[in-house]
């Protein structure tokens, strides 16, 4: 019987065509559980069984976190793989190998394989696989299959228990942190979204976490002590003091259980100091217990270099512009933090967009009491927020929260809002585009003339 009597596609011809597949799964939502990618997986031999990965999840600072393990390791001689999500520029983001996109070639080659066997499992009780599972079939092949790295930098979609990367037994797991965050999906309390997240906690497998909070921080022990797994955690078995901070970078001395260590970062936002520390204590791990060869310049060369597109990046000089993916009031906490320690301006302008899946309340308690313009707009996305609903948001908290003369200004057209923002910032002044990332996705190719950005998760 040959594919068509089956009802199999003919092949995908294109790398636009291999994309646009992947999205047309997307109506089939988030749906959380292991079985269908376990399937996947066992149509192709289990190839994340030959695998070494590093798990990172959390509510915040996940993406930077990978940015500084990869770079750390590839600067130190490692052929690495990092899988991350969502992507800020084009949907070969995901998939990277040493710093470097997969080729679209290849992603369409990995996306013919996958095809016929996604669409015979839509056929069963099953049903199809997510786009999310897709993509994290089509990275676990791509390492697995074609490039072959020492260890893959794996991040969580969303949460971790049930999140579909949680198919992989890891070297090393790392929580970051826990926020109000996803409730609809992970639960409506720290300790609920805790036990999610303390999911990705393997038996025997070393556990780094920067979470803070008693109650949710107890979660993560009691998980790791149930699992026979050592916990590292922040403030416990390592911790962190700034040293310096600028607008350029800044400076944190590290004090672990087997050392104590200096590192720099060009990364700017008072929060990376925190998942600069969890990174390098994850590194002591590696180094200590399983054999990885680490040299001390070349992480901190490594912890130096280290990018992370929209998060605290400087993407205009005359006037500034810095962006940050602040989407969550954790994330709005820590920008505002951010904002009073390490910056001088005279003016605050804000232009920022969000989904409607979110709380935004809680958002603006945090970052409205410095702002002096509020620009609202909408990002080009299907669950985006009524510009003006948020606007009703900001006004209802002017009286406690925000400066009596805040300026709100409501714009659905994003496009239009970014030129009314542009055209409100001085030359003394600051001007900060925040919210979802996919509004940071657009406005920051739109600043930076980027013709290819894809944006999405």
């Amino acid at each position: 019987m040959d594919n068509n009597d089956r009802g199999v596609s003919a092949p995908l011809t294109s790398y636009a065509e291999a994309v646009d597949w992947i999205n047309g799964l997307l109506p089939f939502g988030i749906r959380p559980g292991l079985e269908r990618i376990e399937q996947l997986m066992e149509k192709f031999g289990h190839p994340h069984r030959r695998l070494k990965f590093v798990h990172v999840a959390g509510t915040n600072g996940k993406g930077s976190t990978c940015a500084f393990l990869t770079s750390a390791l590839i600067h130190n001689g490692y052929d690495v793989g990092t899988f991350t999500s969502p992507y800020i520029t084009k949907f070969t983001n995901r998939f990277q190998y040493n710093g470097q996109d997969i080729p679209e070639e290849t992603l369409l080659e990995l996306s013919n394989r996958l095809r016929p066997v996604v669409e015979e499992m839509a056929e069963t009780e099953l049903g199809s696989p997510t786009m999310f599972e897709v993509s994290t079939a089509l990275a676990i092949l791509y390492y697995a299959d074609v490039c072959f790295p020492d260890v893959v930098v794996w991040e969580t979609g969303l949460g971790g228990r049930m999140d579909v990367t949680n198919i992989v037994n890891p070297v090393l797991s790392i929580i970051t942190n826990v926020g109000h965050d996803h409730m609809d999906i992970l639960g409506d309390t720290l300790e609920k979204i805790a036990a999610e997240k303390a999911g990705i906690i393997k038996p025997g497998v070393p556990v780094v976490t920067g979470v803070s909070q008693p109650e949710a921080l107890q979660v993560i022990k009691e998980t790791a002590l149930a699992r026979k797994s050592t916990c590292y955690a922040a403030g416990e078995q390592f911790a962190y003091e700034k040293t310096s901070s600028g607008e350029d970078g800044q400076s944190l001395h590290f004090k672990g259980p087997f050392r104590e260590f200096d590192l720099s970062l060009s990364l700017r936002g008072e929060y990376q100091l925190e998942n600069a520390a969890g990174a390098f204590m994850a590194l002591e791990v590696l180094r200590q217990y399983m054999a990885f060869q680490l040299d001390d310049d070349k992480t901190a060369a490594g912890f130096g270099e280290a990018f992370w597109a929209g998060r605290m990046e400087l993407v205009r000089e005359q006037p500034r512009i810095l962006m940050d993916g602040a989407h969550n009031p954790e994330g709005a906490a820590a920008l505002a933090q951010s904002l009073r320690t390490g910056w001088k301006y005279g003016r605050l302008v804000l232009m920022m967009g969000m989904l409607s899946t979110k709380s935004h309340e809680d958002y603006f308690k945090s970052i409205l009491p410095i702002v002096d313009e509020l620009i609202v707009t909408e990002p080009d996305f299907r669950k985006k927020m009524d510009a003006s609903a948020l606007a009703d948001i900001a006004e209802g908290l002017r009286g406690q929260y925000a400066k009596p003369e805040l300026r709100i200004v409501v714009q659905p057209d994003w496009k239009t809002a970014l030129a009314a923002f542009e055209a409100s910032i001085g030359p003394e002044d600051l001007g900060v585009v925040s919210g979802t990332l996919y509004l940071i996705s657009d406005v920051r190719a739109q600043l930076l003339h980027q013709a290819d950005s894809e944006k999405g998760w």
